[in-house]
């Protein structure tokens, strides 16, 4: 047997047991870093502020069992993309701007996932609104809209809606799901 062949042969032995010593290696490597989380995936596109976003309420509602759920849309109108996670804060708000009863609950039936928002788009949340002359312990009240903080903001907008509300704390007749991506503003040019 000649010299050069037993080098190649060597070589490509050495080689096949080193892929086959590295390949579980890197398996593991690659498993000891999940995909991008959340917060590294929020550095992609800024947070949307609520100076980026508009808020407004989708009417008709749809009603069932003492309650009326209602589309609450997110639409970035900035020039930039942005992004949305989790829950927004909801309350009913009355005249002078007074907060009615308690915050939304969160219902969270959903997972909460990225919602990454270009120009135009829109992201949308659930919002159940329960009728409060079922409640009992409730002071009734009218709302004169929505106080909505987007998902991760520390600044409000309100949505103008009327509609009826607990004046007191406690009974619970507000409540949001998880946001989630849906379609743009229809005739929003980017």
């Amino acid at each position: 047997m000649n010299m050069i062949s037993r080098t190649v042969r060597r070589a490509a032995v050495a080689t096949a047991t080193c892929a086959v010593v590295l390949a579980p290696a890197a398996a593991l490597a690659a498993s000891a870093h999940p995909a991008a989380s959340p917060a590294r995936a929020v550095s992609a596109a800024p947070r949307c502020a609520t100076s980026d976003l508009t808020v407004w309420l989708g009417i008709p509602g749809e009603g069932a069992a003492g309650s009326v759920f209602y589309q609450l849309e997110l639409s970035n109108t900035s020039h930039h993309t942005c992004t949305l996670f989790g829950f927004p804060g909801v309350s009913a708000v009355g005249l002078g701007g007074t907060q009615l009863g308690s915050p939304a609950t969160r219902d969270s039936g959903d997972p909460e996932k990225l919602v990454t928002l270009s120009r135009g788009a829109t992201a949308h949340v659930l919002l159940r609104i329960v009728n409060v002359s079922v409640l009992s312990g409730c002071q009734a009240a009218n709302a004169i809209g929505l106080r909505v903080f987007p998902p991760g903001a520390t600044t409000a907008t309100v949505v103008s809606f009327p509609f009826q509300a607990c004046k007191n704390k406690g009974p619970k007749f507000l409540s949001v799901r998880v946001t989630v991506t849906r379609t743009g503003i229809p005739g929003f040019s980017s």
